[in-house]
């Protein structure tokens, strides 16, 4: 064999090796990407979800303290924000919100025994204890599919080409005041 012809084949030997590389690596990040977005979708159905059970909520307690109309206001607003939110950076500002009104609601809740009794009352708060938990499950699970994609786009090789081939970071959901939803709201009667 001519010292032509091995480089020949070393030379075709490397350019599979590099298009085999590329090759996984695209359809990995592909995966990943898939993977993010199911999970985002995952994350706005149980914001949909809590935003249902909010009108039921306002009205249970407004049946007991219709004089609240601030409070009322402000639930329906933060819900509004949540169902119109875009991305995880303005669901992260509507999550902070939410949290509040609902803080605040049930601050109102407290101060009416006969409303904590009202077995409507009851369930409603039982739903949304586990909305809440369903909404934590959800936001790790796309906050780790996150950070496995982002990493795959920064790591060396890989960051050198991937970009041009369509993939760039994703944003975590991340919320501003950490301990609001750090648990769910505290319901305790």
């Amino acid at each position: 064999m001519s010292g032509g012809l091995i480089a020949l084949l070393i030379g075709v030997g490397v350019l599979v090796l590099l298009i085999g590389y590329v090759w996984v690596t695209y359809n990995s990040l592909v995966t990943l990407r898939v993977r993010v977005d199911e999970a985002w979708s995952d994350i706005t159905v149980q914001l949909k979800r809590r935003a249902d059970l909010i009108p039921s909520l306002v009205e249970t307690v407004k049946g007991y303290a219709s004089h609240e109309k601030g409070v009322f206001d402000s639930v329906t607003r933060a819900r509004a924000e949540t169902i119109s939110a875009q991305g995880p950076a303005e669901a992260s500002v509507a999550e902070n919100h939410m949290q509040q009104a609902l803080k605040s609601i049930f601050a109102v809740a407290e101060a009416y025994p006969q409303l904590q009794a009202s077995q409507n009352f009851l369930q409603l708060q039982g739903e949304l204890v586990d909305t809440e938990n369903k909404i934590q499950a959800a936001r790790r699970f796309y906050n780790g599919g996150v950070r496995e994609y982002n990493t795959k786009i920064q790591v060396f090789p890989n960051t050198i080409f991937v970009r041009a081939m369509g993939f760039t970071e994703r944003e975590f959901f991340e919320v501003e005041d950490v301990a609001s939803i750090s648990e769910p709201p505290r319901i305790q009667f």
